[in-house]
């Protein structure tokens, strides 16, 4: 004879209405969890804290975990965000994960058209470049300068009109010749980085936009889950106080385990029956790689960014040596009839010095012209396409490096402040079931 449902259901023991409250405070405390861990992951840029006595000598012989933490090395208790805190080891691995599987240097600086560049150096220092002679000449020899006729100065200015086109294109010619030893992209890119992290921060957080959300919600959905587990393990143990704690643990470790995983795995297409799985992030590719390249395109690999780090960065003298050599001819034929007045007047030394000195500032004001926000943003376009393209076509191991990248190293942090937290809500949840009446 099959029982009646009110006799089973007076069968069951009765309801526990504290017990019931498990799962959603999980799920709650799952969704603060993870929403503090990426929060820790960008912020705040600039640390904060308090210098410690003595943890600096003691911090060398501290577990290599323990040292990632920001502001340990330098015998210092606070937080700075995780990314901002390596702005420049993050700097390089965005370069090697992302950007240099994309293009050579040569390639990106082809896409910023030396010959456009030319171009616009000519249009925009014509000018300038007239009053920047005048300048230094009457500077450095004023009585000399004053004293050559007007027609003859007519006439240099002439020739430093006509010999601009040329002076732009044998610059960006010979630029492009030794690209590779005139310019490292990857120190670019580091260093601009380093002295922007907020610019870093936007990257990943924009590039991994849906991501970022799916790993904060994911706190709630996987922590109301697994806090159901946590019911009938509490009751297994006849409701032993250090369950829930342990149970806290468990839940908050593997929220978030399970959450980075699903953004990246599977990296191919798996069928199950009628759906198919694959990372979250893989799946996005086409709108990430658009998003990715418009911000290193505008932001990172300009041409004003590419003119500073030729005029200012670690081999910026190779870049002077040869602007200068491509200037100096020039400068002798549109000098021309009042050279022999400016030697006579000066001697041939001190001509020389002269000379050199139009040559070795004229470097400043051949590249000014390429701080222009206009024509920056016109080149960035086809750099833009380049890297949305290419990056379209990465293999997923590759592709996924570019946010994975962000947080790799520090994923065990990330874990690591779920567990911890799990275990406060724990406690919080042990609170509940025992003060709450049944």
């Amino acid at each position: 004879m099959i029982p009646s449902l009110d006799w089973v259901l007076a069968a069951l023991p009765p309801l526990q209405w504290n017990l019931i409250l498990i799962p959603p405070i999980t799920g709650i405390i799952g969704y603060i969890t993870n929403w503090v861990g990426i929060r820790l992951l960008f912020h705040p840029l600039e640390f904060r804290g308090f210098r410690m006595p003595g943890l600096k000598q003691l911090a060398p012989m501290l577990p290599r975990k323990i040292q990632q933490i920001p502001g340990v090395m330098e015998g210092k208790i606070g937080w700075q965000g995780i990314i901002p805190s390596r702005s420049a080891k993050m700097g390089s691995v965005a370069y090697d994960a992302s950007i240099a599987k994309l293009a050579s240097q040569q390639e990106f600086y082809e896409r910023l058209d030396p010959d456009r560049i030319a171009q616009h150096m000519v249009e925009r220092s014509r000018d300038d470049f007239h009053a920047y002679v005048d300048d230094l000449l009457d500077r450095e020899q004023p009585v000399v300068w004053n004293s050559v006729p007007d027609g003859a100065r007519q006439f240099v200015h002439a020739r430093i009109e006509r010999q601009l086109p040329e002076v732009a294109d044998r610059i960006m010619q010979s630029t492009a010749r030794n690209i590779d030893e005139v310019l490292s992209l990857k120190l670019m890119v580091i260093d601009y980085l380093d002295n922007h992290p907020e610019l870093l921060n936007r990257m990943f957080l924009e590039v991994g936009e849906e991501e970022l959300k799916f790993l904060v919600n994911s706190g709630f959905y996987f922590g109301t889950l697994l806090g159901v587990f946590s019911i009938p393990l509490f009751l297994f143990f006849d409701k032993a106080w250090w369950v829930l704690p342990v149970s806290g643990v468990l839940v908050g470790y593997f929220t978030n385990y399970i959450a980075i995983k699903a953004i990246f795995n599977p990296q191919e297409p798996v069928d199950i029956g009628p759906f198919t799985l694959q990372g979250l992030f893989i799946q996005r590719q086409e709108e990430v790689a658009e998003r990715y390249g418009e911000i290193v395109a505008e932001e990172i690999i300009t041409v004003e960014n590419v003119a500073q780090n030729l005029l200012y960065g670690k081999r910026s003298d190779r870049t002077r040596r040869m602007i200068e050599e491509a200037i100096r001819p020039s400068l002798d034929e549109a000098l021309g009839m009042a050279a022999p007045v400016i030697r006579v007047a000066t001697g041939d030394r001190r001509y020389e010095e002269i000379r050199d000195a139009l040559a070795t500032e004229g470097v400043e004001y051949a590249l000014e012209p390429l701080q222009d926000t206009d024509f920056n943003r016109e080149r960035s376009v086809p750099v833009k396409e380049l890297i949305a393209n290419r990056m379209q076509e990465l293999p997923p191991q590759d592709f996924t490096m570019t946010l994975r990248s962000a947080f790799k190293e520090d994923e065990w942090l990330l874990i690591g402040i779920g567990a911890a937290l799990g275990f406060v809500a724990g406690w919080v949840q042990l609170l509940v079931v025992t003060t709450v009446p049944i």
